[in-house]
C-alpha cells in the first residue's frame, strides 16, 4: 500500500482533511474522543513521509509529558527512524530546551534549576523576611499565585508594580523583584519563568527569534484552549514567518482558567489569523450514544464555545446512573460495593472504573470506604513518587552537584542527609546572610572555608568544618561527573553521601524508602545512554515537570487498584465506568463559581469533562445532606444534572432541592459566541416546583410496603426527610428517617402516615 494510503487509511473525512490541510493557520476542534491524538500523528507523519518534509523543522507541543510520549511512539510506529530530529515536548519542555542553549543571552546561566512547589514557597518565605514582612500574615503560596498570574500575563518584576490595583497587589509588587533575585542567586527558574524568560529572549534578541523561526516552519499546539496569554504571544511569534500553525483543541474542554488559561485564545484564532482554515472533529469514538447525549445536553447550556454537535456510531449503552444518598458516607459506601460488583459480574477489573470529584478534600472519605471494603485503589494527585522524602533528598544532592548555586537543593542537604550532620539552623543562617551580602551562593562560603579565601562567612568549629566537607563533596562528585556513566555517578553520590547507609542502618523501618531510592535508580538508568552531565541535567530537569497525569498508570501491575481522581486531573484519561460524586451545589459548580457566568460555564465544562471520560458506564451521584467544614448541610442537586434529557438516565432517589430549569441558549453556528449568559433565578432550598406526593397504598399481609434506603419521603407531623435504613419485620417494615429540622425518627409503615414522593 502506498505511504500516503497507509497514513489516511481508517481517517473519517473530516480527519482526512485535517492531515492534509498542511499549509497555513489550521484550527481542528476536536471533541471529546474524536481521534484528536490520531489526527496529530497522522498529520506530522504525512508532513515527514508525503510532504518530505524535513523533521528538523517540524515542532509539536503537547501539555503533559504522558501526551508527548505517546505522540513520539505512535509516530515511530508510523514512520520509523524519520522522526529523528522532530521536537516533541510540553510547552515548558520545549521553553527549557531553548533557555539551556540561549539563556545566557537573557542573563540565565546554562545549569540552572527548576524549583518546584516547596522550592518556591522556601525562596518566597526568605523573600518575605527580606522584606520585614510577616511570612504568617503574608501567605507565600498566596503573593506566589498573585506573581505566578502576573508572569502568565507577560509582566515582569518591573512591570508588575505599575499595574498594582489593589494593595495585596502592591504587598506582591515589593516581594516579587525580591523573590526573582533569589532565584538568580540560586541559578534557579520557576515554572512561570521558564515560559516568561524564552519569551522575553525571543522577543528582544531578534537573531534568536530568526533562527527559531527558520528552524520551525510547521507548527502543532494540542489542548490549545488551555493555553495561557505567554504561550498564545510565544506561538504567534515562533508561527509569525511561515504561519504554518495547527492548533488542536476544544473551548468546551476548557477547565484551567484558575491557571491563567484564556479561553479566548481558541475562540479569537480565526481573529487572529485571517486566512486560518477549521476543521470540526465531532464523531466520537470512546464513548456509548447515552454518555455523548447527555455530554451534548450539558454542554449546549455554555455560550462561551464553537457551535458544534457531538454524535457517535457506538451502541446505546446502558441508562446513566444518577443516584441520591443520604449523605457522602453513604454515598463512598455505594461507589466502593458498585465496583466490587460490576468486578464480580465482569467484565471489568477495577482498574477500569474511576471516581471523579471536583475537590481533594472529597478524597478522604472514598479512600476510607475502599479501605473499610477492601477495594485497593491508587489516588492521583496524592504524594507523587518525585515528592516523597527520600527521593527529594535525593535530588537534592544530584541538583547541587548539577547546580552548586542551588540554594534550596543546599538547605535540604543539611537538614536530611548525613552532610549536615553538626550544622545548626544558626550556623546556615550565619551563612546565607553572608552570601545574600556578597550576592553570591551559599556553597561559594563553603568554598571559601576550604581554601581560607577572604572573606570567610561567620562560621567556626564544628559546623565550619561540615560546611567545607560539603564543598570538597560536590567538587569531588562533578570530577566522577565528567569521568563515568550515570549510573556510576549515582551510586558513588550515594555512597559518599552516606545517604544510603543511613537508610539501611534504620532497619525495617526504612525498607520502603530504601526501594523508592533503587526505584529512582532504575529511572536515572534510563539515561545512561547520554554522557553523564547532558544525563543528569536531562533527568533533573524532566523530573521537575512530571505532572499528576504523568505519573497515572494502567500497567499490568495496576490492574486491580481502581482511580480516586479529581476531575481536573482526569482530563485527557478514560475508563469504562466512571463515578462522578458530590454533584451539588456550590461544590459542582463549586461556590467560588456562583457570582460569575463566566466561572459557573468553566465549572459547568468541568462537569462535560467527567461526563466525557466514561466509555460504557457512567454513574452521578449527589447527597441528601453533606458535612462541610464539620458542619452538616443540606444540599442541593446541581443544575448541570438537570441537563440530562431524563429518556436517557436511570434516577434512584428525588431530592426536593433543586434548581429551576433553564432552556439552553440560542447559539449561531456561524460564529463564536462569547458573551456569557446570565446566571438563572435560584429558588430558595426549601422550592418543591414540579414535584408531586404520591401516597403509598395501605399496609396489608406485607403487600404495598416498598420503603427502601435514599427514598425521599414526608410525614405529616415531621415534614420532608429521606430513608435512612429499612428492617423487614414480617409482613411490615420498621422505617428510619432522617427529616428535615425533626431528626431521625423510626416509624413503623404500617401504622405512621408517611408519603413517598417522586
Amino acid at each position: 500500500m502506498p505511504v500516503e494510503e497507509t497514513i489516511l487509511a481508517g481517517l473519517n473525512a473530516q480527519q482526512r482533511e485535517a492531515v492534509t490541510t498542511t499549509e497555513g493557520p489550521v484550527l481542528i476542534v476536536a471533541g471529546p474522543g474524536s481521534g484528536k491524538t490520531r489526527v496529530l500523528t497522522h498529520r506530522i507523519a504525512y508532513l515527514l513521509s508525503v510532504r518530505h518534509i524535513d523533521p528538523h523543522q517540524v515542532l509539536a507541543v503537547t501539555f503533559t509529558n504522558k501526551a508527548a510520549k505517546e505522540m513520539r511512539d505512535r509516530l515511530e510506529r508510523l514512520v520509523g527512524a524519520q522522526i529523528n530530529g522532530l521536537t516533541v515536548g510540553t510547552f515548558h519542555a520545549f521553553c527549557a530546551r531553548v533557555l539551556r542553549r540561549d539563556g545566557e543571552r537573557v542573563g540565565i546561566a546554562q545549569d540552572f534549576t527548576i524549583y518546584d512547589d516547596a522550592d518556591q514557597i522556601s525562596v518566597m518565605k526568605q523573600a518575605l523576611r527580606d522584606l520585614n514582612l510577616d511570612p504568617k500574615q503574608y501567605g507565600p503560596r498566596t503573593i506566589l499565585s498573585t506573581i505566578s498570574a502576573g508572569k502568565s500575563n507577560g509582566v515582569t518584576a518591573d512591570e508588575f508594580a505599575g499595574l498594582a490595583s489593589s494593595y495585596w497587589e502592591e504587598i506582591a509588587g515589593r516581594v516579587y523583584p525580591v523573590y526573582q533575585r533569589l532565584l538568580r542567586l540560586h541559578n534557579a527558574l520557576d515554572f512561570d519563568d521558564l515560559l516568561l524568560m524564552t519569551f522575553l529572549l525571543l522577543t528582544t534578541r531578534q537573531d534568536v527569534l530568526d533562527r527559531y523561526q527558520h528552524r520551525y516552519r510547521y507548527i502543532h499546539v494540542d489542548e490549545y484552549q488551555d493555553t495561557n496569554h505567554v504561550q498564545y504571544r510565544l506561538v504567534k511569534e515562533l508561527a509569525a514567518k511561515h504561519q504554518n500553525l495547527c492548533v488542536v483543541g476544544d473551548p468546551d474542554q476548557s477547565i484551567y482558567g484558575w491557571r491563567q488559561a484564556d479561553i479566548r485564545n481558541i475562540l479569537d484564532f480565526e481573529r487572529d489569523f485571517p486566512k486560518a482554515k477549521t476543521i470540526l472533529l465531532e464523531q466520537n469514538y470512546r464513548s456509548s450514544r447515552r454518555i455523548v447525549d447527555a455530554a451534548q445536553a450539558v454542554i449546549s447550556m455554555n455560550t462561551q464555545r464553537k457551535q458544534k454537535h457531538l454524535m457517535t456510531e457506538n451502541a446505546d449503552g446502558p441508562a446513566i446512573s444518577v443516584r441520591e444518598h443520604y449523605d457522602e458516607g453513604q454515598e463512598a459506601q455505594f461507589v466502593v460495593q458498585e465496583i466490587q460488583r460490576l468486578v464480580t459480574v465482569g467484565p471489568y477489573r477495577p482498574n477500569d472504573c474511576a471516581v471523579m470529584y471536583r475537590t481533594n478534600a472529597q478524597s478522604r472519605i472514598l479512600e476510607e470506604a475502599c479501605i473499610r471494603f477492601g477495594l485497593p485503589y491508587q489516588l492521583i494527585g496524592g504524594t507523587r513518587f518525585y515528592e516523597r522524602k527520600e527521593v527529594k533528598d535525593v535530588l537534592a544532592l544530584l541538583r547541587l552537584v548539577h547546580n552548586p548555586s542551588d540554594g534550596a537543593a543546599f538547605e535540604r542537604i543539611i537538614d536530611n542527609t548525613p552532610l549536615g550532620r553538626g550544622i545548626g539552623k544558626q550556623s546556615v543562617a550565619a551563612l546565607n546572610a553572608w552570601a545574600r551580602a556578597h550576592n553570591t551562593a551559599a556553597v561559594a562560603g563553603c568554598r571559601a572555608l576550604v581554601e581560607g579565601m577572604e572573606p570567610l562567612p561567620p562560621v567556626t568549629g564544628r559546623p565550619a568544618t561540615g560546611l567545607a566537607d560539603i564543598a570538597r563533596f560536590v567538587a569531588g562528585m562533578r570530577a566522577t561527573l565528567h569521568d563515568t556513566g550515570i549510573v556510576a555517578f549515582f551510586d558513588a553520590l550515594l555512597e559518599r553521601s552516606g545517604y544510603l547507609r543511613m537508610l539501611e542502618e534504620a532497619g525495617i523501618d526504612e525498607a520502603d524508602r530504601v526501594e523508592n531510592v533503587n526505584e529512582l535508580r532504575s529511572v536515572v538508568a534510563d539515561y545512561e545512554m547520554l554522557e553523564a552531565p547532558q544525563a543528569l541535567a536531562t533527568f533533573l530537569e524532566e523530573a521537575a515537570l512530571v505532572s499528576d497525569q504523568d505519573m497515572y498508570n494502567r500497567t499490568a501491575d495496576d490492574t486491580e487498584k481502581a482511580t480516586l481522581i479529581t476531575l481536573h486531573a482526569a482530563k485527557g484519561l478514560e475508563f469504562p465506568v466512571v463515578f462522578i460524586v458530590g454533584a451539588e451545589e456550590n461544590i459542582l459548580p463549586h461556590s467560588r463559581s456562583q457570582e460569575s457566568a463566566a466561572e459557573l460555564e468553566e465549572e459547568r465544562r468541568l462537569f462535560f469533562v467527567g461526563i466525557t471520560r466514561a466509555k460504557e458506564r457512567l454513574y452521578i451521584s449527589h447527597v441528601f445532606k453533606r458535612t462541610v467544614w464539620g458542619n452538616e448541610q443540606y444540599a442541593t442537586r446541581s443544575r448541570f444534572v438537570d441537563s440530562i434529557p431524563p429518556d436517557i438516565i436511570e434516577e434512584i432517589g428525588s431530592s426536593t432541592r433543586r434548581l429551576p430549569a433553564v432552556s439552553p441558549p440560542q447559539t449561531n453556528a456561524t460564529r463564536w459566541e462569547t458573551h456569557p449568559q446570565p446566571l438563572p433565578h435560584r429558588e430558595g432550598s426549601n422550592g418543591h416546583a414540579g414535584q408531586t406526593r404520591v401516597p403509598l397504598p395501605a399496609s396489608g399481609g406485607g403487600q404495598g410496603v416498598g420503603f427502601r434506603a435514599g427514598d425521599r419521603v414526608s410525614h405529616p407531623k415531621f415534614g420532608d426527610g429521606a430513608v435512612v435504613s429499612v428492617r423487614d419485620l414480617g409482613d411490615d417494615q420498621e422505617v428510619t428517617i432522617a427529616f428535615v429540622g425533626a431528626g431521625v425518627k423510626k416509624l413503623m409503615a404500617s401504622l405512621a402516615r408517611i408519603e413517598k414522593r417522586r
